[in-house]
């Protein structure tokens, strides 16, 4: 049986672009939580229910992506 391999490479590339992905989707998430609470015109502990409810959003987008880019650059190899 073929034994797997961690792929350094892959894993590196998809960590770097998370790290980077992960930065511009939870600073969207907190400003647009921001900008919508003050839209609606909500107080502020309405501003931070929105804030993290935007979060919940993107994690599950950062998943996802984490998802399919583990696809397209397989973390392991078989020898």
């Amino acid at each position: 049986m073929a034994e797997k391999k961690l792929n350094w490479s892959n894993v590196i590339t998809v960590t770097s672009a998370m790290i980077l992905i992960g930065s511009i989707v939870f600073g969207a998430a907190f400003a647009g939580g921001w900008a919508a609470a003050i839209l609606l015109e909500l107080g502020g502990y309405w501003t931070h229910i929105l804030q993290g409810a935007f979060c919940v959003i993107g994690v599950f987008a950062m998943i996802g992506f984490l998802r399919g880019a583990e696809r397209a650059e397989p973390f392991y190899t078989r020898d």
